[in-house]
Formats: structure tokens, sequence, C-alpha cells
């Protein structure tokens, strides 16, 4: 078939008429069953003089990249079958790769795009000589072949390329690059910002083996992060505005990625970056007051429309922006930019950059558009873990990352831009700009953002006898209350309500309960539009969370029950706003203000709206959370009434659940839950013995039905709560569970075998610990005679738990392993004396101070000494017993290598307390209690620990105290041989036993 023919039939596809286009459509995939054509196909769009040029060539590109994806390799997930041979394949890669060098741009662009799709698949194994000559076409003399060769690089070196992959040709390929982005002539703006996105893939493929190669990477970014940093430096020093005043942005392109590069050296090799830092700052804070008249008129007013990019590639400023606060955020985050902030010898720089901040929050006009309509975008750009990462977003870190390095400093800018702000806006509007308010709803989002850092500001500079930096009582009593009545600027009064509750501690008791009102107003009117009832709403949440019970008694009766219809009414990010505001509602006074009828109501409207979303997952999911049981207050009466209503209710909507549809079932048990954990202390109730009864009895059939489906899952996920189910039944009801013990102990043991997390090793241990703790004879008997896989019970559980021992998390769990443990050893059972387990590692020569990464373990597996029970107890006590102390330290240790951390840049205060301030690493220390004991939350108690738990005896013992008993006790006495064991241990272990019995 000829390419005419091909033509022909390309044009057909674009007819009006759709029985011309589906035959044409049909033909054309019968034609493309023959390998050949598709090099034609490739030819055609090569090819000039074609009539509706450039509509056929789009077509054809669409075909050629349809044929690669369904017909090229099982490599696509879209393959049909009918893969082209290895010689098609050549020909078909080189007309390709000819077309990266065709006059015509958009050919290129379509070329590139096809080739990085055969090269995701092909190369190195089938394609290896596409590495070279892409290099070759970018340091060839031709813009066309660069051109289109840089738009395969760019993706190819993110998407496909490997760091041992990359490092060898940098020496290549860098200078090209270089030489391309210093080109502004030869080569157009999109070309040179590729060579910059390429760059940055080198340096990080640098960093990632810096630890491998330390020295040959520091001779490398020695070389050439300078070079690059001038071109950068040079690229900067050239006005903005010489770019936005271009038919197109392009040229942003080039400024987009450079500071992306500049945030990666920043992280990767600051040390690089220290010379060329205060100038990159100004450039960076020039750049944001330089652009913002042009962002003001595109975005924030929209009376001009944004140029279009040359290409499809869409460009905006806030693809500048971002990046810019995002370099700016890390660089500030590591304590590099003090000098460059230090109001003495800069006085404006921070007002400035505070002050740019404040602008660039401004409302867009497509904001105001998006949030009116669209409640839940509103909702989720106000949330903060929103992932609508945007200019506002990123202000708003960056505000608090300089904010966390000078409070009291930082504070004084709000201070001033406020002032200035609320002078500018009120002069605006007076002289009739519609837009007046903006300025004022971001300044008071930027500060509100920073709420409880503001707060502690001020706090801390009145107890130091200072003056408050920023006087936000101020604002409250004389500038919120007048923007509540602005209604025809929905945006600023719902502002103004958030603002107001963000600073609730500082309001006065009468004037928390006016905001109050005034919040129930809007939230019960019929006027008001979306932003400024979920402002109310939101504001609500805040007042409830930080003012005091008594402020809000009087209105959480009238609160609760204009929320009810709002939970019928609303959707997604809405609806999880109204759920948790009712539940910090419900949280005022313990909800002893809560009648039974409205406890109905709240109650019935949950449900319905869970029955009405348990179609979907999240939200399924959401209902099931804490908003949900705090409905229901712990008094009997209430829970009484409604208990037996809510599970039929429940158990009506699972029935016709599908199969595929288990967490419509997952979600309706979590409610059940959170219905039970809500339950009064008294229980139950006197009438409802057989729910308990039922309940023991289910239980039960579930570790016996049910528990080898969960141990058996290759989804570890699902078996994590067996250990505590098992624990709990068998502390609580263990007669009920006696005759299904043996089979559930060894189903655990064997599933030891096969497991792969700690956590869910943990979850399969500790039963067997408890047991033991209790009755140790009985289960160690039954483990001794048990066999699994030709290996006693016995064995594999020891084995299993001394290996896991110091990774088990959580207060009781790791109390009870310790107990136990001593207890085993104190037994002298026989059967314990010889069992060898694994010991310390060893150190081999060519793992000695080197990091072991995931492949060096599999090339050089670990391995360890191996030692009796008795031994590997003893140093797993020790170990428990250091980590319930203070750190000891032993001499001996290496120094530091030179790192490229930047500590230099510390102030001897900080260089003597790990780069923090005397009173902030003193925070940290209490906070993080000794060896980090406060951090990981294994020895002290915490409110999310099981309440159960909390009170057994075990978690109340003094566990310290106990090892040192222990410890005595067994050396006087030489328990099961204990000065020959000891004498197995480490140094370091030695040391600790001794310290320990001379006490």
């Amino acid at each position: 078939m000829s390419a005419v023919n091909i033509q022909q039939i390309l044009v057909d596809t674009l007819s009006p008429d759709t029985n011309v286009r589906i035959a044409a459509e049909l033909k054309l995939s019968e034609v493309l069953q023959h390998k050949g054509e598709f090099i034609r196909l490739q030819e055609l769009m090569q090819s000039d003089g074609i009539s509706t040029h450039w509509r056929i060539i789009h077509s054809a590109s669409i075909i050629l990249r349809k044929y690669v994806t369904e017909r090229w390799s099982p490599y696509f997930s879209g393959f049909k079958g009918n893969a082209p041979s290895v010689e098609v394949k050549a020909q078909i890669r080189h007309a390709v790769f000819q077309g990266l060098s065709d006059p015509d741009r958009k050919i290129r662009s379509l070329s590139a795009h096809t080739l990085s799709s055969i090269a995701s698949c092909d190369w190195p194994d089938e394609y290896p000589e596409l590495l070279n000559g892409l290099i070759g076409l970018i340091s060839s003399s031709s813009p066309n072949s660069v051109h289109g060769a840089m738009q395969v690089f760019t993706e190819f070196i993110k998407s496909d390329l490997t760091e041992d992959q990359i490092l060898p040709v940098l020496r290549q390929l860098l200078p090209v690059l270089l030489a391309i982005l210093s080109d502004a002539q030869q080569h157009s703006p999109l070309t040179r910002a590729r060579t910059v996105s390429v760059f940055r893939q080198c340096v990080t493929a640098l960093y990632m083996v810096k630890e491998q190669h330390p020295q040959s990477v520091k001779e490398a970014t020695e070389n050439i992060l300078p070079v690059w940093l001038d071109a950068f430096t040079e690229i900067l020093r050239h006005p903005v505005n010489d770019v936005l005043n271009q038919p197109n942005w392009d040229g942003l392109a080039v400024r987009i990625q450079v500071f992306k590069a500049l945030d990666v050296i920043n992280t990767a090799f600051p040390r690089g970056l220290k010379a060329y830092l205060e100038p990159f700052l100004d450039a960076s804070l020039s750049l944001l007051q330089g652009i913002f008249p042009t962002y003001d008129r595109c975005y924030v007013s929209a009376a001009d429309s944004a140029p279009r990019s040359s290409e499809d590639e869409a460009i905006e400023l806030s693809h500048l922006i971002c990046p810019t606060f995002d370099f700016l955020s890390n660089v500030v985050r590591g304590g590099k930019a003090r000098q460059w902030f230090d109001t003495q010898s800069n006085p404006h720089k921070l007002t400035q950059l505070v002050g740019a901040i404040f602008q660039y929050a401004q409302m867009t006009v497509e904001d105001e558009e998006n949030w009116a309509s669209n409640a839940n975008a509103f909702v989720a750009q106000e949330d903060d873990d929103t992932d609508a990462y945007g200019v506002r977003v990123a202000g708003f870190e960056l505000l608090n990352t300089i904010l966390g390095r000078s409070p009291a400093e930082v504070c004084a800018t709000f201070q001033n831009n406020l002032q200035q702000i609320l002078a500018s806006c009120q002069a605006a509007r007076e002289a009739g700009v519609s837009s007046w308010w903006k300025p004022v709803e971001a300044a008071l989002a930027a500060v509100g953002s920073q709420a409880e850092d503001v707060l502690e500001c001020i706090e801390d500079e009145q107890e130091s006898g200072r003056q408050k930096p920023v006087d936000i009582g101020q604002l409250l009593a004389n500038v919120i209350p007048s923007l509540l009545n602005q209604a025809e600027f929905p945006f600023l009064q719902g502002r103004a309500f958030v603002f107001a509750s963000q600073f609730a501690k500082l309001l006065p008791l009468q004037m928390a309960g006016q905001y109050l009102e005034a919040a129930m107003h809007v939230i019960e009117s019929n006027t008001s539009g979306i932003p400024v009832k979920i402002s109310a709403v939101k504001a609500v949440h805040n007042f409830c969370q930080g003012a005091e019970d008594s402020a809000l008694l009087p209105f959480v009766a009238r609160i609760a029950q204009d929320l009810g219809p709002f939970l019928l009414l609303t959707t997604e990010d809405t609806l999880s706003l109204v759920l948790e505001t009712m539940s910090v509602v419900l949280e005022v006074n313990k909800a002893s203000w809560l009648t039974t009828d409205l406890a109905n109501s709240l109650v019935l409207a949950t449900l319905e709206v869970w029955t009405s979303n348990n179609k979907g997952k999240p939200l399924g999911t959401h209902c099931s959370c804490a908003e949900s049981q705090t409905i229901i207050p712990p008094s009997d009466p209430i829970f009484l009434s409604i208990f037996t209503d809510i599970l039929a209710s429940l158990a009506n909507s699972t029935a016709p659940a599908k199969p595929d549809e288990s967490w419509i079932a997952g979600s309706a048990i979590d409610l059940a839950s959170s219905l039970i954990r809500g339950a009064p202390e008294s229980g139950l109730g006197d009438e409802d013995r057989d729910i308990l009864q039922n309940g023991v009895v289910c239980l039960t059939l579930i570790v016996r039905k049910d528990c080898a489906q969960l141990l058996q899952n290759e989804d570890e996920s699902g078996g994590l709560v067996i250990g505590d189910l098992i624990i709990h039944v068998l502390r609580r009801a263990s007669e009920s569970v006696l005759p299904v013990l043996p089979e559930l102990l060894h189903a655990m043991v064997e599933r030891m075998l096969t497991a792969k997390t700690a956590t869910f090793l943990q979850s399969l241990i500790i039963p067997f610990v408890f047991l033991m703790h209790n009755q140790a004879d009985t289960v160690l008997g039954m483990l001794e005679s048990t066999i699994v896989q030709g290996r006693t019970a016995l064995d594999v559980l020891i084995q299993t738990w001394c290996e896991n021992a110091e990774t088990f998390q959580g207060f009781w769990p790791t109390r009870i392993s310790t107990l136990t443990l001593s207890q085993l050893y104190a037994s002298g059972r026989p059967s314990l004396q010889n069992l060898m387990v694994k010991g310390d590692i060893i150190i081999k020569p060519e793992t000695r101070n080197v990091i072991m990464t995931r492949s060096r373990t599999k090339s050089i597996p670990h391995e360890f000494t191996s030692v009796t029970f008795p031994v590997k107890a003893l140093k797993l006590l020790v170990h428990d017993l250091r980590s319930k102390g203070e750190s000891a330290s032993f001499p001996g240790g290496e120094p530091f290598v030179d790192s490229d951390d930047e500590d230099e840049q510390w102030t001897e205060e900080e260089q003597q307390n790990q780069g923090f301030k005397e009173e902030e690493f003193t925070f940290l220390s209490e906070m993080l209690g000794p060896r980090g004991a406060n951090f990981d939350n294994d020895d002290m108690l915490d409110e999310s620990d099981d309440e159960d738990l909390k009170n057994d005896p075990i978690s109340h013992i003094d566990v310290k105290e106990h090892l040192v008993t222990f410890f005595k006790e067994c050396a006087a006495r030489n328990v099961n041989n204990f000065a020959a064991n000891v004498d197995q241990l480490s140094v370091e272990e030695i040391g600790v036993v001794r310290q320990v019995i001379g006490q």
C-alpha cells in the first residue's frame, strides 16, 4: 500500500461525515496490522507539501504512539500482540530518531514523544546506541536537532537512567548542556530550560552516590558547580521584565528550572552554594517584587490574559513563584540565611519578603470563581494538610519557616505590613477599587495560618518583660468586627470569622460570645453564600477548641442543632469539616448538655450520612472515626436508648453489600467499635449481658475460624490485630479459647517462619510471651512437644523472639517481653540451655565503615555469631537496662568525617548545642527524654495506649529496678551459671553488668 493511500485514510479519519470517519478508522486498523506501514506512517510525518498538513501530521502522530503502546512490546500494559520483528523495530526507531531533527518543530516534538515511549521499553538492552545518539544530536550545531533531542533527553534522564548510568557520561554531557544554556541567540528558551532540568537530575545522581564515591563526587562538584552557578547568576541578573514583555513567557521556563536546580543544590551540596547564596537570595526577592505587578494584572484582577507558551507545555507565573518560595524556605530552614535576614545589616529584607508573601497570598479571580461555587475546594485549600499546593500554600510555608527562626522579628513585620495594608486598602475602597478587600483578606489569612506560633511568640515576649511584637488584640477589637458585616465581600467576611477564632485565646469572655453569636447567625441565615457559611463553621470549630467551656456552654446546644442538617447537605471535604466541628462541639463540657432527643437526631443523621456514602471507601471510613463516636455521650440513659437502634441500622446497611465491597462491613464494624468505646464505664447495662456473652463467643469463633486465613494472608497488615485480639481474649476470657488454643498457637508458630515485617512478627510473638509469663511450664511443655516443619515450636519461637525483641514497639509489649526474658533465664529450663540463637553481627573488613545498602546486603549478606539462649537473653536484658537509663559513652569512638552540612555557619552557641540555641536544645532534650525514650513512647504511657493494658499490673512495674535486682540476684547465687554466661558478653555489655552489680 502506498503512502498516498495512507494519507487519504488519514484525511478521511478527520472527515465530519461519521460514516466516512468510522470506515477510515477501521481501514487504518487493518492497514497497520502490516508492520511496514508504520515506517511509511513515520515517513509521511516527515514529508512536505501535504494538504491540511498539520491536522494529518497530528493524526499520524497519535496513531504512531498508539501503535507503540499496543503493538510494540508486552512491556506496555495495553499490548495487544503481533509485535514487530527486531529488524522492523530497528527501522522504526531509526525513522523516529530522524524525526528529532525535522525542520518542523511540531514534528520534532511528536517524534520525541514517540521515541520516549520506545526508549522506556527498549533501552538499554535492545537500543544501546540511544544515549550516544542523543548526546551526538545535542552536541551538533543544528538548533533543530538540539531542540528535538533535548525533549527526549529531559524525559529519558528523569525516568530511565540510573545513577550508575548517568555518571560515566557526565564529563561529556555537562559541558555540552552548559554551552546550550549559555547560547541564548542560537537556542530557544525552552531548550535552554531543559538543559537546566537535565543538570538538576545529574546533581541528584551525584548526591545519591556521594557516600559510595566521596572523593570522586567532591572533585566533580568542585569543578562542575561553580561554572553552572556562574551561569545561573548571569541569567538571574537580567531583569525579569525583559521576559514578561515578550509575546510569550518561554523565557520564564529557564528561571523556573534555575530555582528548582538551586533548591536541589542547596539540599545536596550546600557548601558549593555558600559563596553564591547571598546574591541568589537577593535575586529571589528582586524577582518576587519584579513580577508581582504582572501577577496582579493577569491573575489577581485578571485585567489581562497571561500569554501562552510557544509549545504545548503551559507556563504560568505560579510555576516560577512556587520554586522561588521553596528555595527560600529550604535555605532558611537550614539556618543559612541568618546574615541576610539580620535587621541590623539588612534592615528591610525581612519586611520586604513578608510583604511579598502577603501580596502573593491574594486570591486570584480563578480562586474566587472556583471557591464560590465549589464548597469542597474552598474547604480543601484551608486545610493544613492540603494537597492543593500553590502560590498561597507555598507562601504560608515560607512564612512558617522564617517565623520559626526569628519569631519576634517576623511578628514585628506582621504589625508593620498589616498597618500599611489596612491604610492602603481603605484608600482603595474610598477610590472605588472593587478588589480593595483582597490584600486585607490575604494578610489576615497569612497571619492566621501562623496563629499558634504567633500566640506563643506573644506569650514568650510578654513573659520576658518585652513589648508584644504584634497587637492582635487591637485587630480583634477595632478592625475585625467591622469586617463581619461586609456581606457583599463574602471571602473577606468569612476570613474575619476564621481569624477571630484562630486567636480565640486572646478574646475576653464577652467578646468571644459576641463572635460566636455572629457566626451562628451566619450559619442559620438563608442568604449567606458558601464561603462565609463554611468560614463560620470553621470559626465554630476553632472557637470550641480554643475558648473556655464557660464561654461556649450558652451556645453549644444551639450549635449542635444547627450543624445537624449540614450533615445531610454536605459531601467530601465539607462533610469532613462538619463532622470534625460536631466532634469538638460535643467535647465541650463532655457533652453533659446533650438531651436524649438531640442525641437521637444527631446519631440518626450521622448514620444516614454513613449509609449514603459507604459506597466510597474514604468517606465510609471517615464516618467511623472519632467524630461519630462522640455523638453518643457516656451517660447511661442516652446510651442505652439508642444502642440497639444503631446496631440494627448498621446490620441492615451491610446486608446488601457485594463481595467486592468489603470496606462497607469494615466501616460498620468501626462504627460499632466506636459505639462500644463510648459506652459508660458501668458497661452496656444489666439487660444486655447476652451481648457480652455472645460477643465473647463471636471473638472465639473469629479466632477459631478466621485466624488461619488472616495469618496466611500475604498482606501482613491483616494479621496485625491478631496479637491484640488474642491477648485480650486470653486476659478476659481465657477459658473460652482454651479448646482452640493448641491449634491457634501451632498456626502462629508456623506463620513466624514466613513473616516478613517486624510489626507482624511482634503480633505473633507477644501472645506467647504473655502466656509464658503467666503459665510458663504449661506453654513451654506444649511448645517442646509440637513439631513445625521439622523443628520444635520452642526452637522457632525462641529464635524469632530473640531476633526481633529489640524492634518491639509499645509500652506494654516491651515490658512483658523484658520481664518474661528474665523469668525464662532464671527458670533454668533444660530445653533452653543449649538452644542456639543469633548473637552479634560479624563485622567483615569489606563492610567496615561502609553503609550497607539493600543491593550491597544482597551481595555481601550479614553474618552473625551463634550463642546459647541464656547468653542472648542476658544481651537483650543488658540492652533493655541501658535503654531504661542514661546513655553511656565509651572511649575509642571514631571522629566525624568531613561533611557538607555547612555547620561552620553555626554560632558558637549553636555549635555547642547541635545547631540549636541553648533553650531550644534544652527543650528538645526534655521532650525526647533519655536515649530518646519519650520519642518512641516505649517507656511512657500514651493517651492512645489500650486502657486495659494501662491498668495491667505489668504497666506499673519499675522495669529498671526489676532488672537491677535481677542481675544482682543472679550474680549472688550464680543463677543458671550466670558468671560463665556473662563472660560470653561483649566488653561493653560486661562493663554494664559489673557496674550494675557493684551499685
